[in-house]
């Protein structure tokens, strides 16, 4: 296996990895920033009011994005496994 092999599948990994994670930490992201506007206009300092939302949507896409993500992992280890013979040959 050549240095390129293992780079192109550290980088395939690397962008397997922004594409499952990038749904739940986007709309995590979006949701603290609402709130965090909500608590700056009224005054209402309280901490739970960023966790338990922030918790509830990440369940939601989950729940909902679950499916293709794990389809995404597992695509790409059926394509890494796949591939193996043919980079341990070289």
């Amino acid at each position: 296996m050549t240095d390129n092999q293992v780079m192109h599948i550290a980088v395939q990994a690397m962008i397997l990895g922004v594409k499952v994670a990038g749904p739940v930490l986007l709309v995590s992201l979006v949701i603290g920033f609402a709130i965090s506007l909500l608590q700056a206009v009224t005054q209402v300092q309280e901490m739970t009011l960023t966790f338990v939302p922030k918790i509830i949507v990440a369940a939601l896409i989950l729940l909902l994005l679950g499916n293709w993500m794990m389809g995404e992992m597992v695509g790409f280890t059926r394509q890494l496994f796949h591939d193996l013979p043919a980079l341990l040959q070289k």
